[in-house]
């Protein structure tokens, strides 16, 4: 499995995640002896997993046992169960893997912070706010620049790094931001997170409880959130918004088939973090009349191909055009890859995030009657493309750079889909572009 979240790194953004944890460890609970001592179970499973695990023997010249022997020395020293888990993260952040990364328990307390932000080009936006949240109570738009996160600057090296710390590793219930909107100067804004509480033990058998229930209610929400939706303009074009590789065989090949007949196909994989490499194989084999290889994946014991099978005849002939962005991951930035090196269709939009392994995620506990699950994700891969090259640190290069300014998202315009869809002859313009696909909000927190 190809997916990418929140979880993008580099060495020096593995010493700046203990600096950030430092200056919000006031938040985390006191720390006994027991708790310390489970801190460290955690971190030696994690280190015997990678060990056993991880994709590279040589660990990329990561002295391995060293990283974690540092790390243990640090978590005797911490003073809060989040210092512990960002201790635990920034060993595993020292692979400089996209994709291997520490999951810890999950907490209690859930929060919502009501706004999206991505990276446009250069410079972090945000680029959607919820409403009814605090964030746009208290002024916060999409278009206005985010100069400054608790002090820290967002940056393509960081951006997926704060994402995880603020995301799962320590979510914080106030926030300070530094921000721009067009036009105007730079203002700190302070905003409420909004907050669901929990419980901490869950009852899944009994027959009148709720928790089961509540479980399904939130899978329904996320399967409302994540829906692949379509778009089509006769027999002219279809756009569809992808927002994750999760489609079986058979839905790829009833989309497929369902426009095979037309002249255009947009492919919107903007904010796209990956998915099933199964997924991603059907897809290429309903655009290709022939078997294509889309590269070599290097196991810690052997390399084999990577190979998508065409469905021949019944595959689309027509226009492909390709969106992406800083977001688009994974299997996202493994398809429009394979779409440039054979030359199949065009890739427009900004650079994407060069987070392109496989992993699997291992799930641990601690306990026997109170238990607390923890995890890690590890990669098992890495995958080099048809011309040689890994993606990894590195991304797509789109055929055509195309990025919205902050006026148009104030605007709630999309110019890139707009232009796009001017190229399969499809008037739309960035108003109505923008209003195609809206950003679906999570109902509660």
């Amino acid at each position: 499995m190809f997916t990418h979240n929140t979880n993008s790194k580099s060495p020096v953004l593995a010493g700046a995640l203990l600096v950030l944890f430092a200056s919000i460890s006031a938040f985390g609970q006191g720390l006994n002896s027991r708790d310390r001592d489970t801190g460290l179970m955690m971190l030696h499973r994690v280190r015997d997993e990678i060990k056993k695990n991880y994709y590279d023997p040589n660990f990329q010249g990561v002295d391995l046992e060293g990283l974690f022997k540092a790390q243990e020395e640090k978590l005797k020293q911490a003073t809060s169960n989040g210092q512990v888990f960002g201790i635990i993260a920034q060993a595993t952040l020292g692979l400089n893997d996209s994709h291997t990364f520490f999951v810890p328990p999950q907490r209690a307390s859930h929060m919502d912070y009501g706004l999206q932000a991505a990276m446009i080009g250069d410079q972090c936006y945000i680029i959607a706010v919820k409403p009814g949240s605090d964030a746009e109570a208290k002024g916060l738009k999409a278009g206005d620049i985010l100069h400054l996160l608790d002090g820290y600057k967002p940056t393509r090296a960081n951006f997926f790094t704060l994402n995880y710390m603020y995301y799962t590793l320590r979510p914080v219930p106030v926030l300070n931001l530094t921000v721009q909107s067009p036009g105007e100067q730079p203002r700190k804004v302070e905003f409420n997170a909004a907050i669901r509480q929990d419980k901490k033990l869950l009852d899944l058998t009994s027959d009148t409880g709720n928790d089961l229930y509540d479980m399904i209610r939130e899978g329904q929400e996320d399967d409302r959130i994540n829906a692949h939706r379509f778009q089509e303009y006769g027999d002219q074009l279809v756009i569809w918004k992808m927002p994750q590789f999760d489609m079986s065989k058979d839905d790829v090949d009833a989309a497929m088939g369902k426009f095979n007949k037309l002249k255009c196909m947009i492919i919107d994989l903007r904010s796209n973090g990956g998915g099933y490499e199964e997924t991603l194989q059907r897809i290429i084999g309903n655009l290709f009349d022939q078997d294509v290889k889309i590269g070599n994946i290097k196991q810690r014991k052997e390399t084999k191909p990577f190979v998508a099978k065409t469905r021949g005849n019944n595959i689309f002939r027509g226009k492909l055009i390709l969106l992406v962005d800083s977001d688009s991951a994974s299997c996202a930035e493994l398809l429009a890859r394979v779409v440039q090196l054979e030359k199949r269709g065009t890739v427009i939009g900004d650079h994407t995030a060069g987070a392109v392994m496989r992993s699997q995620q291992y799930n641990f506990q601690i306990g026997v009657d109170t238990i607390i699950p923890y995890g890690a994700s590890i990669t098992n891969a890495d995958i080099i493309m048809s011309d040689g090259v890994s993606l990894e640190r590195t991304g797509v290069t789109p055929d055509e750079v195309k990025l919205p300014t902050g006026a148009e998202m104030r605007a709630q315009a999309d110019p890139v889909l707009s232009y796009a869809a001017s190229l399969a002859g499809v008037k739309l313009d960035p108003a109505q572009a923008g209003a195609l696909f809206p950003i679906r909000w999570k109902l509660k927190p």
